[in-house]
């Protein structure tokens, strides 16, 4: 809850009235007044996905793909279904999907549609496909940590972030020895471990950019960072809504300062900078950069990030840089589970440039074709420096294969919510600080 704090009395006419300062350091407190509308669209969409990606991937496991509905209680909390909404119900909604059968005995089953193991085949096709360059980067995250080495359950939380398959633990995590190994600490914790570093590896994303079509002096200096990574002065890409031009112009100055302050590179030993320095701070903006470069969308759930900050050198007050550096990242703080995107990756609503991964689940998504219980979320229009908002309906066509819509409507708040798009949380947000 906020702490609010009297300042005095300042009077109006005959009256006076009473100043209040909120000392509040809650996330939804700092930023309810930079939401974007088309990323909390995404977010909505990666939502649903998800959901139906969980339920898909449990029936792949089971021996014949079936699975009684009932045994699908358990596992209420990963798709959200909170009680008494049955799981049946839920089921029907995406009859392209799955379907039920009950056998003679009245027991209700749940398998797929001819349609979904298609996709499910599909999938793994492309995850296979992806899987070098899925190694590449588990091989820089793991260059980029403080002892060369992760937790391999931290690690799996990020298993569909960078389009890695269901057996990544127990059979994927083996296929790369000579990039990296399974390790066991004393007291039986499994790790990843680097094997051999890279040097063409230590290049951050931005570089890459960078470095693409520019001068020989500029080449030259890409090319000595390879050697031995260390201090980059390239600015990070901004992009700004509209409705940010006034902050903009007021914190013109600062940002730009900040652009141009060199800083460390990810790939660099960070342990000799001082927490909570500039220095410190944009090294850690460089870290999440490149890591969210890493991922399918471009979009990583911030609590598995924070997961990290001891190993990858960043500050307790994670959320609080993210949402400080609004041109770079986005935070959706749709429930009690929160999203960060890296802003330069998405117009509109849309991912620049879609990896195979993307377009099979755009696909699944034509299948889905959901609509739910609405529940009101504020957002911010980016069409203009003042606030609007719109209505987020999701329509399920007649047609086999019918494309998700999205239809904004002029009412006061952005509505869309269902049993399907709660939040699994691992971290109540009011925990936030």
């Amino acid at each position: 809850m906020s702490d609010n704090r009297w300042l005095g009395l300042k009077r109006v006419g005959q009256s006076y009235h009473v100043r209040w300062m909120t000392t509040s350091k809650r996330v939804q407190d700092r930023s309810k007044k930079k939401r974007v509308h088309d990323l909390e669209v995404a977010t909505e969409k990666w939502k649903i996905s998800s959901k139906i990606i969980f339920l898909m991937e449990l029936l792949k496991q089971e021996p014949e793909m079936v699975i009684p509905v009932r045994s699908l209680e358990q596992h209420r909390r990963q798709i959200n279904l909170p009680k008494p909404h049955p799981i049946s119900d839920f089921l029907r909604k995406t009859p392209n999907l799955f379907e039920l059968h009950k056998d003679h005995k009245g027991v209700l089953w749940c398998g797929m549609t001819h349609k979904a193991e298609n996709l499910m085949e599909e999938q793994q096709r492309v995850i296979e496909d992806h899987a070098d360059k899925a190694a590449e980067h588990v091989t820089r995250f793991l260059m980029m940590s403080v002892e060369k080495k992760l937790p391999l359950e931290k690690i799996a939380h990020f298993r569909r972030d960078f389009g890695l398959p269901l057996d990544f633990r127990a059979r994927w995590v083996h296929g790369y020895p000579h990039l990296f190994r399974v390790v066991k600490s004393f007291d039986g914790v499994e790790f990843l471990e680097l094997v051999s570093w890279n040097p063409e590896w230590a290049i951050t994303e931005l570089e890459k950019k960078v470095v693409r079509g520019v001068t020989e002096e500029t080449e030259k200096t890409a090319n000595d960072n390879i050697n031995s990574p260390g201090v980059l002065s390239l600015p990070f890409p901004l992009k700004f809504p509209a409705n940010y031009k006034r902050v903009y112009r007021y914190y013109r100055e600062k940002i730009q300062n900040f652009q141009e302050m060199p800083y460390l590179s990810p790939y660099a030993d960070a342990r000799g900078l001082k927490a909570g320095s500039l220095e410190f701070d944009k090294r850690a903006v460089a870290v999440m950069h490149e890591l969210l470069s890493f991922t399918v969308e471009k979009r990583l759930v911030t609590d598995h990030l924070t997961h990290f900050r001891w190993e990858l050198v960043m500050p307790q007050k994670l959320m609080r840089l993210l949402l400080k550096h609004c041109g770079i990242f986005y935070v959706s703080e749709r429930g009690k589970r929160f999203s960060v995107f890296l802003t330069e990756a998405y117009e509109g609503s849309e991912l620049i440039e879609k990896c195979p991964l993307v377009l099979w689940k755009e696909k699944l998504l034509g299948l889905v074709g959901y609509r739910g219980r609405k529940k009101k979320f504020e957002t911010c229009s980016d069409g203009s420096d003042e606030e609007g908002h719109a209505g987020l309906v999701l329509d399920q066509g007649d047609s086999d294969v019918e494309d998700l819509h999205v239809q904004f409507e002029p009412r006061g708040t952005l509505d869309y919510e269902d049993p399907l798009l709660g939040d699994d949380s691992e971290m109540d947000v009011g925990e936030i600080n």
